[in-house]
Parts: C-alpha cells; sequence; structure tokens
C-alpha cells in the first residue's frame, strides 16, 4: 500500500468508527425519552469492549491462518506479529466493523435488555459468531472465501449475521411490557442526526473497502450514495401512498437500508444498478416491517427488518448485477455471468442466517438460565436510564 491509501484507510476507519455514534442517535431518537441514555451506553460500551477483544483475539479468529475454513488461528493473539503501517491499518479498520456489527443488535432489544448481560452476550457474540462469519467470507482460507462468495464490504459479514441474530434476540427475550402502540419515537431530529451521520460514515464502510485510494474505491463511493437517496426515495413515497403524508422516520429508515443493500455490492456494481438495488430494498424493508408486525415479533426498532433483509437482498442482488468492468469480481446474471455466481450468493445467505442464528439462540439460553436477560418489570416500567445509570437524558 502506498502512502495515499494508507492515509485513506486510515480515515476510513475514522469514518467507520463514527457510525456506532450515529447509530446511538438513531435508535436513541427512536426509543422513548425514558431509555434514549441506557440506548446509546450501549452503543458506547460496545465501542470499549470490542476494541479491547479484537486486538486480543477477535483479529486472529477472524484472519488468522485458516483452521478447516471455518476460523483463524490464535498466531496474532494481542496482534502478534501484525507490525508496519500496512497491516496495523487493515487490522484497526476491521476492527470498526467489528465494534458495528454487535452495536446493530441492540436496536432489537431496546428497553428492556439488562447492560450487564449485554456485555457478556457481545463478548461470547463477537468471539463465536462475528469472527468466524468473517474468515469464512473475507479470510484467505474461508471456505465461503474459497467458493468465491461476493461480499464487498459486510452484507452477509455484517449486516445478515446481526439482524437475524437481532431477530432471534427479539423473540428470546420476549416483548415489552405493555401495548407497543404505545411506544413511540421520542426525538425524531436524533433520528435524522444519526441517519446522517450513519449515510456519512458509510463512505468509509464501503469505500474504504477497497484498501486503497483507487477507481474501485470512488465508484464503491458513488454507489453507496446513490442506494442511500433511492431508498429514502422508495421508503418516502411508501410512506405517502399509506397515510399520505410522507414520514421523515421511514426517510430515515429507508436511506439505512439503501445502505445497507449496496453494502456487499459497492465494489462490483454500477449506479444504475444501485439505484435498482436502492429502490428494491426500500419495497423489501417496507413490507418485511409490515411482516414483522402481523407476526407480533417486537423486534424494537426494526433491526431485522432493515438489516437482515436489507442484507439478504443485497447479497443476492450481488450476484444479479455484479460486473467486472468494475474492477473486481465476476459477471452477475445481468452483466452476462451464469447462475454459478447467484448460488454462491445463496449459499452464503443461507449459512450465515442459519449460523448467527443458532449460535445466538444458544448464547441468549444459557445467559438467560444463568446471569438472565431481562431487567425487573419495575425497572422496566421505570425507565432504563434511571433504573440501570442512575441518570436521566433530560433533566
Amino acid at each position: 500500500m502506498d502512502a495515499g491509501s494508507i492515509a485513506w484507510l486510515l480515515t476510513a476507519s475514522a469514518l467507520v468508527l463514527l457510525m456506532t455514534p450515529g447509530l446511538a442517535f438513531f435508535y436513541g431518537g427512536l426509543v422513548r425519552a425514558k431509555n434514549v441514555l441506557n440506548l446509546m451506553m450501549q452503543c458506547f460500551m460496545i465501542m470499549g469492549l470490542v476494541s479491547i477483544t479484537w486486538v486480543l483475539w477477535g483479529y486472529t479468529l477472524a484472519f488468522g491462518p485458516s483452521i478447516g475454513g471455518f476460523v483463524g488461528g490464535l498466531d496474532h493473539l494481542g496482534l502478534a506479529g501484525i507490525n508496519g503501517a500496512e497491516a496495523q491499518s487493515f487490522a484497526m479498520f476491521q476492527m470498526m466493523f467489528a465494534i458495528i456489527t454487535p452495536a446493530l443488535i441492540v436496536g432489537a432489544v431496546a428497553d428492556r435488555f439488562k447492560f450487564t448481560s449485554l456485555i457478556v452476550f457481545v463478548a461470547l457474540w463477537s468471539t463465536l459468531v462475528y469472527s468466524p462469519i468473517a474468515h469464512w467470507v473475507w479470510a484467505s482460507g474461508g471456505w465461503l472465501f474459497e467458493m468465491g462468495a461476493l461480499d464487498f464490504a459486510g452484507g452477509t459479514v455484517v449486516h445478515i449475521s446481526s439482524g437475524f441474530s437481532a431477530l432471534v434476540a427479539a423473540i428470546v427475550v420476549g416483548k415489552r411490557s405493555g401495548k407497543l402502540d404505545n411506544f413511540k419515537p421520542h426525538n425524531i431530529p436524533y433520528v435524522l442526526l444519526g441517519t446522517g451521520l450513519l449515510w456519512f460514515g458509510w463512505f468509509g464502510f464501503n469505500a474504504g473497502s477497497s484498501l486503497a485510494a483507487d477507481g474501485i474505491a470512488v465508484n464503491a463511493f458513488l454507489v453507496t450514495n446513490t442506494s442511500a437517496a433511492a431508498g429514502a426515495l422508495m421508503m418516502m413515497f411508501l410512506s405517502m401512498r399509506a397515510t399520505g403524508k410522507p414520514s421523515a422516520i421511514m426517510t430515515a429508515t429507508g436511506a439505512v437500508a439503501g445502505l445497507v443493500a449496496i453494502t456487499p455490492a459497492s465494489g462490483f456494481v454500477g449506479p444504475v444498478a444501485a439505484i435498482l438495488i436502492g429502490a428494491g430494498v426500500g419495497l423489501v424493508s417496507w413490507f418485511a416491517i409490515q411482516f414483522k408486525n402481523k407476526r407480533g415479533w417486537d423486534d424494537s426498532l426494526d433491526v431485522w427488518a432493515v438489516h437482515g433483509m436489507g442484507g439478504v437482498w443485497g447479497a443476492l442482488a450481488t450476484g444479479l448485477f455484479a460486473s467486472a468492468a468494475y474492477g473486481v469480481g465476476v459477471d452477475g446474471i445481468f452483466s452476462g455471468g451464469d447462475i454459478s455466481v447467484l448460488t454462491t450468493q445463496i449459499i452464503a445467505v443461507v449459512a450465515s442466517i442459519a449460523y448467527a442464528g443458532i449460535v445466538t439462540f444458544v448464547i441468549l439460553k444459557a445467559l438467560d438460565n444463568t446471569i438472565g436477560l431481562r431487567v425487573d418489570a419495575k425497572d422496566e416500567e421505570a425507565g432504563m436510564d434511571i433504573s440501570v445509570h442512575a441518570e436521566e437524558a433530560y433533566n
């Protein structure tokens, strides 16, 4: 890597780190006022915790020498042997992905998950779910990597893994107390601020995944913005069709869904495909939210519909629209490729859903049977800010 590429990767790392505080604003605005501080603290706790676990063992499990294509070896415990600007900048960049992925899950169990249990859950989940899937997809020797699965910046590794884990968590932990219709967002400007920070940081997420200041990074930057715009507009129009009014929350949700869906494809598609991917995920996530509501799943902040299903659509759309003309990978079906590309994407999607869902369920049941997952009913009623932190967001 030349000096310019290292500088860009460091900048991209900072942009991706900013996404987690952005997520804190996005999620914080969507919960009730008595829980906003707790939700934000969960995101900030994860920034600290995963930064440490990634250095100690997360990185080597993800990117160490492959053990059977499933997980990395322990050669790089404590980042041993990761020396020099190129290796350290890559490890730092990947750390930021490892941080935000479990933070996405907290939106599904907002208002009711024990803070101490969340600390243990995140440490276990990052170790047992995130690092192995990252190894499968991104590390030389990983079994999906060797199959040719396409995931430029984290459709399977980040969004499918967290989105479906979030759904499992919401079901295992159970519904919030009270009528869900009464749980209205307390601060929509926070939601829009968080969306803006996520959109801004996502340029580092996707364009940084080129690992160089080159044409692939420029194209990834362009299609990231394009898909986000298409997703935002699609959900805005869908909300207008449903209620006659353009919803700020649904427009923001559509933008995030558009960012999710373009993530696996951002190194493989052009701007026209990005419009189709962004508009498509607006539809996918909209109907996934309606389906979730009909099923009665209390995924508080629609993590599964936006990240899980958005990641599925993005991974499959990569198999449809990928084009070697954009510098990386092979051609998808609509670019003259064959069905094998889409077939590999389907295998990657199914494997990621199954593994993340099963292991997450096992972790949660083990914690529920030992230290417990939910706060007491009286603490939930009082609000997580006071009962957990003895502090209030607003005085």
